[in-house]
């Protein structure tokens, strides 16, 4: 259940900020409000659904302050992610990080493609940093942006911008060069968020 409302989330059938109308789901669906409760806590915990007491729960609404902590998370996280790939990721796992950013660029008319291959080019690098709990931040931080995605990626030239950050950080890694990477990749956030204000 919580991961149908994810995806109704997701997909802006219930926009940031909209109320959940739990009866109109629970017939929809047809269940009792019971599990639906349970999967709105599930949702809650991530971060996606707000609760408001004696009002019900709400699609958690990014404010600027929101998204420039979020980003400043992810931008540590998955800087320290690129750095620690390149220093220790097989010619297997560099091979594999190249098939997918090569998709990626492949996919550039493709959004909804581009979107999902993206986020896995970049949690491949995190299990390829070896940290459990840093991917399960990242992770659960991804969701939270997706409330706010569209606003970044999607400027004019943006794009464009994005990718070539992703190739920047992609020879840092294939070339063994932590500094770099994770620079690179510290500059990534820094644009996407400047993007995301703007």
């Amino acid at each position: 259940m919580a991961e149908r409302l994810r995806q109704k989330i997701f997909s802006r059938e219930i926009e940031p900020g909209g109320w959940i109308d739990e009866q109109r789901i629970a017939a929809e669906y047809g269940i009792s409000r019971t599990p639906l409760r349970e999967a709105l806590k599930v949702l809650a915990v991530e971060g996606l659904v707000t609760m408001k007491l004696r009002r019900g729960a709400y699609v958690t609404e990014m404010s600027s302050s929101d998204v420039a902590q979020v980003y400043h998370l992810m931008a540590l996280l998955e800087a320290d992610a690129a750095g620690r790939a390149a220093a220790q990721a097989t010619n297997a796992d560099i091979a594999e990080l190249q098939a997918l950013h090569a998709r990626l660029e492949s996919q550039v008319q493709q959004r909804d493609a581009f979107f999902a291959t993206n986020e896995e080019f970049h949690l491949r690098l995190l299990a390829l940093a070896g940290n459990r709990w840093s991917a399960q931040i990242v992770q659960d931080l991804r969701k939270v942006m997706k409330l706010n995605r569209q606003l970044s990626l999607f400027k004019e030239g943006r794009l464009a911008e994005s990718l070539a950050e992703h190739r920047a950080v992609m020879e840092a890694i294939a070339a063994r060069q932590p500094e770099a990477a994770a620079r690179l990749m510290r500059a990534h956030f820094d644009s996407g968020l400047e993007a995301a204000s703007g």
